[in-house]
């Protein structure tokens, strides 16, 4: 394992990540609305360390999941001029039980058409789940989803 790793040196002998099993009803086509203004949208995103973190809102991404619809707002780094990768961090109704408590995240590669393969299967942890001194987002209250999303990473049994 790479020396970088948020995964504790003592954990890394026996360090697995668990995932749900693939499941095609979580991977939805989602059109990305641009948030169109003179100069970027700049937020406060709260971490884990209580702090904050500038970034800069891009728009929102609207789907369907079980004929229901719903949205989730997509960040780019502050610093970012070019916004190749979208980054979407959502809660939902697994965190705390299943996964962990602060939410998870997706990586979406910018599309010259505004439409999104958003594959919950690909959701992940943020480190800070394996390392405390890792400093994380925490999902903004506009990304908490009111369903279960059981697909992505999950925490390990017993966690």
């Amino acid at each position: 394992m790479d020396k970088d790793s948020p995964v504790l040196p003592d954990a890394r002998a026996t360090f697995t990540v668990p995932y749900y099993d693939v499941n095609p009803a979580f991977r939805v086509p989602a059109f990305l609305t641009e948030q169109r203004t003179a100069a970027p949208v700049i937020i406060e995103i709260q971490t884990t360390d209580g702090k904050t973190d500038r970034m800069r809102r891009v728009g929102t991404l609207g789907f369907t999941l079980n004929a229901a619809k719903y949205t989730l707002t997509a960040f780019a780094d502050v610093n970012d001029r070019v916004m190749d990768r979208l980054f979407v961090p959502f809660g939902d109704l697994t965190n705390g039980s299943a996964t962990y408590g602060g939410g998870r995240y997706l990586n979406l590669s910018r599309t010259p058409t505004g439409i999104y393969d958003l594959d919950f299967n690909q959701a992940f942890h943020p480190y800070c789940v394996y390392n405390p001194t890792w400093v994380c987002p925490v999902p903004p209250r506009e990304n908490r989803l009111q369903i279960a999303i059981p697909a992505g990473e999950r925490l390990p049994a017993g966690k």
